[in-house]
């Protein structure tokens, strides 16, 4: 019996890959950008199984030229790039790596907040240029003010668990936290003290407001102008979960015209984000290029659950990590390794 073919669409950690590449037939993208459409077309003819990343559009028509494919191993937890109806009723297996990006993002969604809060980027700027020689003072009390956490009031939009995880280490800062979520979470607000509000009252009272939902048809553009305008003057805005969740241009407005004092952005609308996008003009807000996730323990442990993912369905197994339930409906793994 012939080993399946898997095609990898970057390369991944090879100590989260090694096992696949022991069993099965792996070919991997070798260029730091992701494979072009069209490439991508004609080698979806011949492969069994699919490792994409969340740049790679898998749509219906590129499941119609998907002779073969039986499986797609998401290296994200997302998979908004993914036709999950498509993939079901072509009986394609979707699955992700959920759980393992929590603590990185949450880190990393902490590291924006202090960074904005405290101007860290301004500062680091402040010094490089030649303007704190400038100014001829080592200290001054007017100095690059910025905002303490302790006794601030943190809004979670979306308390799952890396929203949780975020408000476990904002209660180390001494914030108060309310939060807005689709349903509400019983143990959660008894373990996080936490208070359940509706968006637009968590918006009202937040000094900072901290995105952490999926993105659906439910989510994108749930924060706009209009939303924006709920806001503090003084308030912050962080956003690590997807980039369509948050309308740029309303952010923009928003920023420039101090409706909102700042906003830390992980994630955008086009990645890469181009360098003439309007907000990297504005100096009240942090970038930094979708690295939540950034770590090379994390980055290895999705790689790994990939692996795990592919081998547990090629062994005739369902996979941990499924995705599109429904599909088992239609079609069963087949035991080929």
């Amino acid at each position: 019996m012939s080993r399946p073919k898997i095609f990898v669409t970057r390369k991944l950690p090879e100590a989260g890959i090694k096992r696949i590449l022991d069993i099965f037939d792996v070919e991997i993208w070798p260029e730091y950008p992701p494979p072009p459409r069209d490439f991508l077309l004609q080698k979806i003819k011949t492969v069994d199984g699919l490792v994409s990343l969340l740049t790679d559009k898998i749509d219906r028509k590129l499941l119609e030229n998907a002779e073969n494919l039986k499986i797609i191993a998401q290296y994200a937890v997302g998979y908004d790039n993914i036709d999950l109806e498509a993939c079901t009723s072509k009986g394609v297996y979707v699955t992700n790596t959920p759980g393992v990006l929590t603590d990185a993002t949450a880190d990393h969604t902490m590291a924006l907040m202090l960074a904005i809060a405290r101007r860290i980027v301004e500062s680091d700027t402040y010094i490089r240029t030649g303007k704190w020689e400038e100014s001829n003072t080592g200290w001054h009390p007017t100095m690059l003010l910025g905002v303490e956490l302790n006794g601030k009031t943190l809004g979670i939009i979306g308390l799952g668990r890396i929203g949780a995880a975020v408000a476990r280490r904002a209660r180390a800062f001494g914030m108060k936290i309310v939060y807005y979520s689709r349903q509400r979470k019983p143990t959660l607000e008894k373990e996080l003290d936490a208070t359940y509000l509706q968006l637009g009252d968590l918006l009202k009272v937040s000094d900072i407001v901290s995105i952490h939902v999926s993105l659906n048809d439910r989510t994108k553009n749930l924060i706009g102008a209009r939303e924006l305008k709920l806001m503090k003057p003084t308030a912050l805005l962080i956003n690590t979960s997807r980039g369509a969740v948050l309308d740029e241009e309303a952010l923009y407005d928003a920023l420039k015209d101090g409706i909102i004092a700042g906003a830390a952005l992980d994630v955008f609308r086009q990645e890469p984000t181009p360098k003439t996008n309007k907000l990297l003009a504005l100096k009240n807000i942090v970038v930094t290029p979708h690295t939540g996730s950034a770590t090379h323990k994390t980055r290895i442990r999705m790689a790994e659950i990939v692996s795990e993912n592919l081998i547990a369905f090629f062994s005739g197994k369902i996979p941990p990590n499924l995705v599109n339930r429904d599909v088992t409906n239609i079609k069963k793994p087949e035991k080929i390794i």
